[in-house]
């Protein structure tokens, strides 16, 4: 599995942080251009190992620390379009054909632009960046699970649904945070026929996974690791408790994140990850990048690190991204076109296949 023939692999990204994910030129940019004056350097390469230095200290909450200099810059209507349209951009160079993007509008409105603004923003850099590429890409607005605007923001969402945002989401500190203080957003996105992912099983355990599918209606979950908590027994011979064999019963996706997860000290390292043994359990496993720039991190990073760990091949990608696809939140046809015409046939010229499916 060389570079080349990973970086032309058609990739499929479901949790993905705007805010997580900028050129360290560009927040030094931004940063003179508006004034933000918090930044600990100027160097370009030092301040991406200043953010990278920054997500490995195996805790959430310090891991979000960092964020506070990426949003510092994004308070712009020009900021917010410039980032997202890089984005874009970036994830296209990277092999990636669809991707959904999430950042909290909330964070983004200290310099007076409102949450419609924001959203907007956003959505004019994706279209700018996507332009003349392979590459579908859409928004999911989050909420800060710490604070109290989360009806506000899954109306927000609602709202933008026909105009490139495909989902609603809460984020932020895990721990003494549940998804059920948040219910009243998640009903209503129910009733409106609306999506919903919710940050769960990262930094805690099942009882967050259990409000999250249960009590909230997830249809994936952000992460979503600590499933493992509920599967015991050797290697080959694990035994499933109820809540782990009702979410890969339910096919609920798992938007799994191996860098960002060693980052914040859920395993060691991504041979420890427990992707191998979920992904050989046949849960609904995806592959996710989280915050590129934190992490130091892409799909093609992802893909190749997990080669190198679990042996994995184009066949395994394959699957991964088919999976991320059908778990995707885009109308079904429109999911179906792009593993049909864009990933199957991809693939198969990439594995030298005699017979490229039509």
């Amino acid at each position: 599995m060389n570079h080349e023939l990973l970086v032309q692999a058609p990739k499929a990204l479901l949790h993905d942080h705007l805010d997580g994910g900028l050129r360290p030129a560009t927040v030094i940019e931004l940063a003179d251009e508006y004034g933000y004056a918090h930044l600990p350097t100027h160097d370009v390469v030092d301040l991406g190992k200043w953010f990278n230095r920054g997500a490995k200290r195996n805790d959430l909450v310090m891991y979000l620390e960092t964020f506070a200099h990426t949003v510092g810059v994004m308070q712009h209507r020009d900021a917010i379009e410039r980032v997202a349209y890089e984005c874009a951009v970036d994830l296209a160079a990277d092999g990636v054909v669809y991707a959904e993007v999430r950042f909290a509008p909330e964070l983004n409105t200290e310099a007076g632009l409102t949450l419609d603004e924001v959203v907007e923003a956003a959505l004019a850099g994706f279209e700018r960046g996507s332009a003349g590429t392979d590459l579908t890409i859409y928004l999911i607005c989050c909420a800060m699970r710490t604070a109290a605007r989360s009806l506000e923001i899954a109306e927000l969402a609602v709202r933008w649904r026909d105009r490139g945002v495909v989902g609603f989401d809460i984020a932020g500190a895990e721990a003494g945070h549940p998804p059920t203080r948040h219910l009243d957003a998640f009903h209503y996105v129910q009733r409106e026929n609306f999506h919903a992912t919710i940050h769960a099983g990262e930094a805690f355990g099942l009882p967050s996974i259990w409000e999250a599918v249960q009590w909230c209606g997830a249809e994936r979950l952000g992460h979503g690791v600590r499933i493992v908590d509920d599967i015991t027994g050797p290697a080959g011979d694990e035994v499933l408790g109820r809540l782990a064999s009702f979410v890969r019963d339910r096919r609920i996706p798992l938007e799994l994140c191996p860098t960002s997860n060693v980052n914040t000290g859920v395993c060691a390292s991504i041979a420890e990850h427990p992707i191998g043994m979920l992904r050989r359990l046949r849960f609904r496993v995806t592959v996710n990048t989280d915050n590129r720039l934190m992490s130091d991190t892409s799909m093609t990073k992802e893909m190749a690190q997990l080669s190198d760990a679990f042996g994995w091949g184009l066949d395994d990608f394959e699957w991964l991204t088919i999976n991320a696809l059908k778990s995707a939140f885009a109308p079904f046809p429109e999911r179906l076109a792009i593993i049909n015409t864009v990933v199957k046939p991809r693939y198969a010229l990439l594995r030298g296949d005699s017979r490229v499916p039509e």
